[in-house]
């Protein structure tokens, strides 16, 4: 088996709230934090965490996790505010870990176009 074709990496990414200086107007506290891990997101503490401010970041985090180009926006803006206009809360996206994949354990579904036999 071609395990570098069957691989891909993925970054662990703690994605926290941060102070920018203006009051908070949502159920934000600075420092609340959680892990996206492969597919899962992991609150490690008993806080809440706003709905609305998830609602934002979800679509983002995908791309956060993969290895990008040097000159990609994607890799250098990691600070996000909070979606209500008049909550100065913040979230830090930050890589903390890198952690290997394999196709065979995330989907069922065959690479398109690949001949079993070139994976072996």
């Amino acid at each position: 088996m071609n395990h570098t074709f069957h691989t891909f990496e993925l970054s662990t990414l703690k994605v926290e709230v941060i102070d920018t200086g203006r009051p908070f107007v949502c159920s934000h506290h600075v420092g609340d934090y959680f892990l996206v891990e492969g597919e899962n997101l992991i609150f490690e503490q008993t806080h809440s965490f706003s709905l609305y401010a998830l609602a934002a970041l979800l679509p983002l985090l995908p791309a956060k996790q993969r290895p990008l180009q040097k000159a990609d926006w994607m890799l250098s803006d990691s600070i996000i505010a909070c979606p209500d206009p008049h909550c100065g809360a913040a979230f830090q996206i930050t890589r903390v870990a890198s952690r290997t994949f394999t196709h065979e354990e995330t989907t069922v579904v065959p690479v398109a176009g690949v001949d079993e036999e070139e994976l072996d």
